[in-house]
């Protein structure tokens, strides 16, 4: 059996139907009982457990041959990230009790990054589930294609797309959602020991590349506006955001190349979906914008 934490989101989702397509007996973790149904309908088993409660997640583990962590995003963190802390201590507690077979944990791009940023959240989960003492491996996705979903509706109604990387021309890995769920369930199904680490980019991919798949897609015209570092924390905060420094400082971890993959990326699993495909997508969720805000 495979317990699934954030199965309602996109990458857990996805995970749990590939696991299903391919017969396997999947424990759907949530935490909302609405939500149940859904995945219960589709043959899974339900447990109920929040990322904070050490206890539910015990119940929610036991007798898994291998449990998929992923822990929810928090974008605007409380300083020194209390809420990540909190669920790395419940989640490694849980595991420990509950001793399941293997750990598969979604990290990412820049866990291992030594300056403080947004992604120090995942940095503390896999300290935390390292410690465990459990075969895991922590997953390193580059860069979510799909956060050009923010892009659409400027991309749609202004020919423009906001840029917060720098310079617009410079590619940064990225990887389609897709890849990612499709090599998550590959890793959970296979047998290891110790602890490992997996890196996945589909594509190096530029500012300048997502504005020429939305103008293909869209039949016009997009061009790139860059969003200037020194505007950016009245920018989100206007946005409603309290502490936005660890996402100015992830995005200047991309820009200034210390968010990265080891060794240059030399030993990354390569994903095969194309941006293109991704912008499409997209572009045919929202045919006519529908997203305001700006993109992460």
């Amino acid at each position: 059996m495979y317990a699934v934490t954030g199965i309602t989101g996109k990458v857990g989702g996805q995970l749990a139907r590939n696991l299903l397509a391919a017969g396997c007996h999947v424990r759907a973790v949530l935490r909302d009982e609405v939500k149940a149904a859904t995945w219960a309908d589709q043959g899974c088993e339900i447990a109920l457990a929040r990322m904070d409660d050490a206890d539910a997640l015990t119940t929610a583990f036991l007798g898994a041959e291998a449990v998929f962590i992923l822990p929810p995003p928090v974008f605007d963190p409380q300083p020194d990230y209390p809420e990540a802390r909190t669920a790395a201590a419940a989640v490694a507690d849980a595991l420990r009790r509950a001793r399941p077979g293997r750990v598969l944990s979604l990290s990412t791009i820049g866990a291992d990054a030594k300056e403080d940023n947004l992604l120090t959240q995942q940095t503390i989960m896999e300290e935390a589930i390292g410690a465990t003492g459990l075969p895991v491996t922590f997953l390193r996705p580059a860069w979510f294609m799909e956060n050009a979903a923010w892009d659409v509706a400027s991309a749609h109604d202004h020919g423009v797309l906001h840029s917060f990387l720098l310079p617009t021309d410079r590619p940064i890995p990225m990887v389609a959602i897709k890849d990612v769920a499709e090599l998550a369930a590959q890793l959970i199904q296979e047998d290891w020991s110790g602890t490992r680490i997996v890196e996945l980019e589909g594509a190096r991919v530029s500012p300048q590349d997502i504005a020429a798949a939305f103008a293909k897609t869209l039949g016009k015209q997009v061009r790139v506006e860059i969003v200037p570092r020194d505007g950016r924390e009245s920018l989100f905060r206007s946005q409603g955001m309290r502490n936005p420094l660890p996402r100015i400082r992830m995005l200047d971890g991309f820009n200034e190349g210390w968010i990265g993959f080891r060794d240059n990326g030399r030993m990354v699993v390569k994903g095969n979906t194309k941006l293109i495909d991704v912008i499409a997508a997209l572009v045919a969720e929202h045919p006519t914008g529908g997203l305001t805000a700006l993109p992460k």
